[in-house]
């Protein structure tokens, strides 16, 4: 799975359109939410030339585009909705930090969706953005996803105040939605680094060192991702009060201020998370001193108690012909037997002292 690296994506002009993206084999589709408190309109894989008969003034207009290979396509839009080239460049470059920009008909943001990736400790990232204008919201996904199936339910049911508000309250709750899969990233990344804690406790293999290192990037990377999501969302509660984009509505604000307080949150769990990250490192490499310690303890014991031995295996080896002790009877006996008890005052002289 692709990690975004921000300083060593593919250097492009702002203004030159190219998709630097990994799913350039998905053809691009459009799919239309043309709504308000009393009506309802879906429209599936529809032609540009269409929007026109489509689109509705003074309703909710949700024009969700899915894959971003076809520039030709993306370049019409944007002459139709009279989006600036260098947006459009922003949503192409898929390397390019979280962003929030506003002119005076427009509102334009974009996000870095990540999620677990199954059956690895990898994270999986795709940017989407939004361009919010009067009665219209665009959202440029880089793939048909499942971010916002429960959205689409909620405006197909006539579940929740979706229907009832403005095209800056859908806005929101797909970022909410969004943000809802960083505390799964968030929660899944715990997951593993508490299954990482117990191992470090019962083996301290050095591969569980290796994957505790890969999820220190993975927090790094989360918080990289969010800090510019929360300056951008702090940045909104500022467009309240200014005079260049007037489409979101006062009572709004509000929860786009609950969205800026999620991200306050999610970064003080990662920070917290990463200290018992550090925790878990210090104490593989405490456990891994201790194990080497009593290795070395071992091994010290074992020569403290074969030194004297050899020391009087050493005397005797030596052939010098007047040595009492070689021709007595009972020489060799007497020797192995001091040299026993040697080594059991030894061994009892350490348990006392509690060295093993």
């Amino acid at each position: 799975m692709r990690k975004i690296k921000y300083k060593k994506g593919k250097r492009l002009q702002p203004y030159v359109l190219e998709y630097t993206g990994s799913h350039k084999n998905i053809a691009s589709e459009l799919q239309l939410f043309v709504y308000d408190d009393k009506t309802l309109a879906e429209y599936e894989a529809f032609k540009l030339i269409h929007l026109d008969k489509f689109l509705v003034d003074d309703k909710v207009n949700w024009l969700n585009i899915h894959g971003l290979n076809n520039v030709e396509w993306l370049q019409a839009i944007g002459d139709y909705f009279s989006i600036d080239n260098f947006m459009l460049a922003d949503i192409l470059n898929t390397v390019r930090r979280t962003k929030l920009e506003e002119t005076n008909d427009c509102l334009f943001f974009n996000i870095k969706s990540l999620l677990p990736s199954e059956g690895s400790d990898a994270i999986e990232v795709e940017q989407i953005s939004f361009l919010l204008k009067k009665d219209v919201l665009l959202s440029f996904q880089e793939k048909r996803s499942d971010f916002f199936i429960h959205i689409r339910e909620r405006i197909r049911s006539h579940s929740g105040l979706v229907r009832s508000r403005r095209a800056d309250y859908l806005l929101y709750i797909l970022l909410d939605s969004i943000m809802e899969n960083f505390y799964i990233t968030l929660e899944n990344e715990e997951d593993k680094v508490e299954e990482l804690i117990d191992m470090t406790k019962q083996n301290p293999d050095p591969i569980i060192l290796e994957r505790i290192e890969k999820h220190r990037d993975n927090f790094n990377f989360l918080k990289r991702s969010i800090i510019p999501l929360r300056d951008s969302l702090y940045e909104i509660k500022s467009i309240k009060d200014d005079t260049v984009f007037n489409e979101i509505q006062d009572d709004t604000f509000s929860f786009f201020a609950r969205l800026h307080q999620k991200s306050l949150e999610l970064l003080e769990q990662i920070d917290s998370d990463m200290d018992t990250l550090e925790s878990a490192s210090n104490f593989f490499f405490s456990a891994q001193t201790h194990k080497m310690n009593e290795v070395m303890k071992t091994l010290t014991i074992v020569s403290s108690i074969f030194i004297p031995l050899t020391f009087i295996v050493g005397v005797y080896g030596m052939n010098f012909e007047n040595m009492p002790e070689l021709k007595s009877t009972y020489g060799y006996p007497i020797v192995m037997g001091v040299m026993f008890l040697l080594v059991i005052g030894m061994i009892v002289y350490f348990k006392k002292r509690r060295w093993f």
